[in-house]
């Protein structure tokens, strides 16, 4: 019988955790801006379950990529048309 996939839930939970000691030496604003970013692979976890690569970090962080880009792109298309509020 073949091994049982755990849920990508708990391997970002597993990787977040191996990144305590980097975590650690943020100040208190960072650590929740890297905790978001954790936070934002969770949107991408059936693109994660899906791939098949050996290194669980890939999908995860590929995950954090696309986010970011989307996110970036939204701003610019936003800046671009004129859509965002002068303060």
């Amino acid at each position: 019988m073949g091994r049982t996939i755990p849920s990508f839930r708990i391997a970002i939970e597993y990787e977040k955790e191996k990144w305590r000691l980097f975590r650690s030496s943020l100040d208190k604003s960072e650590k929740e801006h890297l905790d978001k970013i954790f936070l934002s692979a969770k949107f991408y976890i059936s693109a994660c379950m899906m791939s098949k690569v050996p290194v669980r970090i890939y999908p995860i962080m590929m995950s954090i990529l696309l986010y970011q880009y989307k996110q970036l792109l939204t701003m610019l298309r936003e800046l671009e048309y004129g859509n965002i509020s002068k303060r």
